[in-house]
């Protein structure tokens, strides 16, 4: 049998926080299209016989029907193909779910919060979707399958081997158990980076394009094959784009201009998206709404502020004026705090502090 999987589409996201530039959102919907687009041709030129979307197809709350036309006008080009969807804390088999408002073509099959198999002649596939944006049990650790000599397939949005309180609230899968249970292939969702087990049973695709600056790398599909009980997988770029982080140390500049000018002559790749991560010491005060307006590379579509201000901190520990010992305070504080993000807020106070008292 083949197959591809995907899964954290995110249809209809709004991608408001990642870019300075106000008609992004619009641009990566359209991405999410071309996406899709790219899939169901690959699924139509390989002869794909099932595909398997491990949830958060769309985002719930702004998902439009208009994008779900879309959706459901594509999978009706591929009428061979089997299509499943497991819901996910996105995208939940709710009352007023998309799943269940809308007819979807009939090569589409939506699980829901009942764990259902699905059988087509050798092959077993089981699926299980969210019926809410939370899912604490599934019972899928608990599946005895009953043919072991058939294809034996597993379909859900979940966490795999969750350690933290978040994780424990979508789904939490034990890897282990998992493995125990005899299934040939599982199909996971809700991790964005791409995960493949040793055995090549499980499988995070990673979201399909990626959606934000903490998603770095390329993002696709699994494209996989089964053939007495052997499993070939292979990894599809989807998503013709890439973002990238760069770093501009900023400490050797002295004017807003020769900043603009600086970020203007980097020199980048046309298929990237990048945030330019100023850092270092500031010699002048920065607003980086204001330097964006005139950032002429339509690629750089944010910009962030990391520096920190052009200040002597060892003259400072010594001044013997409040302001020394304020700055000896923080520093105590910082120098002795393990916790990377308390240690950080220590920091932005410093900062904060340093610019209310140079006023």
């Amino acid at each position: 049998m083949k197959f591809v999987h995907m899964a954290d589409m995110h249809f209809d996201a709004p991608f408001t926080l990642l870019s300075d530039k106000n008609n992004f959102g619009d641009l990566r919907r359209l991405d999410q299209r071309k996406a899709l687009k790219k899939i169901i041709e690959y699924i139509k030129n390989n002869n794909i016989e099932y595909l398997f979307i491990s949830g958060d197809l769309y985002e719930h709350q702004y998902i439009r029907n208009t994008t779900i036309e879309y959706i459901n006008n594509l999978f009706g080009e591929i009428p061979n193909t089997k299509i499943f969807i497991s819901p996910g804390n996105h995208d939940p088999y709710i009352n007023n779910s998309m799943y269940k408002t809308i007819n979807w073509n009939k090569n589409v099959k939506i699980f829901s919060e009942e764990i259902e198999k699905c059988t087509y002649g050798d092959i077993n596939i089981y699926g299980f979707g969210f019926n809410d944006f939370y899912q604490k049990n599934s019972d899928i650790e608990e599946i005895k399958i009953d043919e072991p000599d058939k294809i034996n397939i597993l379909i859900t949005h979940a966490s795999l081997d969750g350690n933290y309180d978040n994780y424990r609230e979508y789904n939490p899968l034990s890897e282990k158990k998992l493995k125990n249970i005899g299934f040939d292939y599982i199909a996971l969702g809700h991790v964005h980076k791409r995960y493949i087990s040793e055995d090549k049973k499980i499988v995070y695709p990673g979201s399909t394009i990626s959606l934000g600056f903490d998603e770095i790398g390329q993002h696709g599909i699994i494209v996989g094959e089964i053939k007495n009980k052997k499993i070939d997988l292979d990894f599809i770029p989807i998503d013709d784009k890439e973002f990238v982080v760069e770093d501009l140390d900023i400490t050797n500049i002295i004017s807003k201009e020769e900043l603009i000018e600086k970020i203007n002559n980097i020199e980048l790749e046309n298929n990237k998206l990048y945030e330019i991560n100023m850092v270092g010491r500031r010699n002048f005060e920065i607003n980086k709404y204001e330097i964006n307006k005139f950032i002429l590379k339509t690629n750089i579509i944010k910009l962030k502020d990391s520096t920190k201000a052009n200040v002597d901190i060892e003259k400072l520990v010594n001044e013997n004026t409040l302001r020394g010992l304020f700055v000896k305070e923080l520093i105590e504080k910082i120098n002795s705090e393990e916790n990377k993000e308390n240690k950080k807020i220590l920091e932005d106070a410093l900062e904060i502090g340093l610019e209310i008292l140079d006023k």
